[in-house]
């Protein structure tokens, strides 16, 4: 069995959002940052690796005995205002020889049930993604998703700017199983304003 290391993508300073950091933003009577750490945690993932940025001294902070913080590996990019690609690189660089599971700090909405199914459905060699129906489209892609140990590597190296690993998985399809997730979540994320009611579950 190849250990599974999730990757806490939690650099940004929310700009469009204009309300600080998001993974600092209130949620449950914590955190956001806390909260997706809880639900990897709570969804089999027994290493997490938390990559801050923007509020990375108030993120550890928060790691306080007892915490799920505590229980994190924190990585600080010192370059979070380049994009997410060296977040993405950060997190892949802290767990060689994992699977990778990158998950986002601003989809509240995630479930551990959800990170549970994902790793159930991985297969070596392979990325494994949620998948969510909207607008009547069938599945497109979406986050959380699971890298084998070399795919981490290979779309790591390939990862610029704000892109993350999209421009590796546009140009691997062949390599991506989608697992639909829609029961459970619908992919959303917090990026504006119209987005804040989903800090209201």
């Amino acid at each position: 069995m190849v250990n599974t290391t999730a990757v806490l993508l939690a650099a940004g300073a929310g700009t469009r959002l204009g309300r600080g950091p998001k993974a600092l933003l209130p949620f449950r009577g914590g955190t956001l940052v806390e909260h997706a750490a809880a639900v990897l945690e709570d969804g089999g993932c027994s290493d997490i690796v938390v990559v801050t940025g923007a509020g990375a001294p108030e993120v550890a902070a928060l790691r306080k005995p007892g915490s799920v913080l505590a229980r994190c590996r924190l990585v600080a990019n010192g370059d979070w205002a380049s994009g997410m690609g060296g977040s993405f690189r950060l997190g892949v660089a802290a767990a060689p020889g994992s699977n990778v599971l990158v998950a986002l700090v601003d989809q509240p909405g995630v479930t551990p049930g959800l990170v549970a199914r994902l790793l159930a459905r991985h297969h070596p060699g392979r990325v494994t993604a949620a998948g969510y129906r909207t607008g009547g489209h069938g599945l497109h892609r979406g986050h959380p998703i699971m890298f084998d140990p070399a795919l981490a590597v290979w779309a790591a190296a390939t990862s610029t700017g704000d892109a993350g690993a999209r421009a590796f998985l546009r140009a691997h399809p062949g390599l991506v199983d989608l697992v639909d997730c829609s029961d459970v979540f619908d992919g959303a994320d917090l990026d504006t304003e119209a987005d804040l009611h989903l800090l209201d579950g």
